[in-house]
């Protein structure tokens, strides 16, 4: 059970960090990929799907927000709803980053795909629920100044908030980790090469930020709203999954009812959530369940990005939903079939 506390640790590490580095970007771009937003359909797809892919919620909710103003097709959002993963996206990296990349490939062009084809069944139908104010947030640049002058760097820190101070120790803690073997692979590959460097740069942003982005964007969104949640889940899932492979023949059991879990990981894609769908990472990345159940996965389930679809129209949630879990059976199930 040790292996399994330190293994969660280095998930939840890396996922922190890459978190922070996403906010980091999106902040940094506030605005700019809405304005240059390509007016065509197909653009619209492309853009869905893309950002549906990037790992996280950010990209969904933004999707949402354009859709309930308007600005994009139904299609696009359903695009945006297959090629996301959630915070699972996070996870696959941690633990099987080759797989995890090549997935959100394989979401990125079914997201396209499926999301032509909702648009060309509704026939030009327009599907929208009513105009919601409440847009992408924005914040004046004063306040969001990512890269400040060197005295106000300064200034922060001489008088350094207790937030940024947490931060940057963690984060420094994480660097002499890395480097001492302690934390990540110990074999210096790509994996651990670039666990350091995206360390470094969460560093670097804790260092530079104003405080109102430190506080509202690191802190109250990435440190207390998700890190915990990924902690306690990933602990769930790799504990249950200790425990079973310590007590059950279950490579024996799930290898003689794929069908059957490739229906259950389908039925949990459902959940709003992300950390139900952790079982089946760490499913997979033990051998125990096939690529095409980790696929279908991945496809029905859009961790918490649909939250705000439920709360502007629960009708077209539903629709989304059962669109999802529609090509997550069948596209499972042809990967099942073919081997996979």
């Amino acid at each position: 059970m040790i292996q399994v506390f330190q293994h969660t640790l280095m998930i939840t590490g890396f996922i922190f960090v890459m978190m922070l580095v996403i906010e980091y970007v999106n902040v940094l771009t506030e605005g700019e990929w809405q304005t240059r937003l390509i007016q065509n359909r197909w653009g619209q797809y492309i853009f869905a799907s893309f950002v549906g892919a990037l790992p996280g919620c950010l990209g969904p909710f933004a999707i949402v927000s354009l859709f309930s103003h308007r600005m994009i097709s139904f299609g696009a959002v359903v695009a945006a709803m297959i090629a996301t993963s959630g915070d699972e996206s996070f996870i696959m990296l941690a633990m099987i980053p080759k797989v995890g990349l090549t997935i959100s490939f394989l979401l990125f062009l079914v997201g396209i795909a499926v999301g032509a084809l909702t648009d060309w069944a509704l026939k030009n139908q327009v599907i929208f629920p009513k105009i919601i104010c409440q847009g992408y947030q924005t914040h004046p640049s004063e306040h969001c100044y990512c890269l400040p002058p060197l005295k106000t760097i300064f200034y922060q820190w001489t008088h350094c908030s207790i937030h940024r101070g947490v931060l940057g120790a963690v984060l420094v803690l994480m660097f002499f980790g890395i480097v001492s073997n302690q934390v990540g692979p110990v074999d210096w590959n790509w994996i651990k090469i670039t666990i350091l460097i995206l360390s470094l740069f969460a560093l670097f942003i804790v260092i530079v930020v104003p405080d109102h982005f430190l506080d509202l964007h690191l802190w109250q969104h990435v440190v207390r709203r998700h890190v915990p949640k990924v902690f306690f889940w990933t602990l769930g899932a790799l504990s249950v999954m200790f425990w079973l492979t310590q007590n059950l023949p279950l490579q024996d059991i799930l290898q003689e009812n794929q069908w059957a879990v490739l229906l259950t990981a389908s039925l949990v894609g459902l959940i709003p959530e992300s950390g139900p769908h952790y079982i089946f990472v760490t499913l997979y990345s033990q051998d125990l369940i096939p690529f095409s159940i980790l696929l279908a996965s991945s496809i029905v389930q859009d961790g918490h990005g649909m939250l705000p679809m439920l709360a502007y129209s629960p009708k077209i949630f539903l629709v989304i939903k059962a669109i999802n879990f529609l090509i997550g059976i069948l596209v499972g199930a042809l990967i099942m079939f073919l081997g996979f």
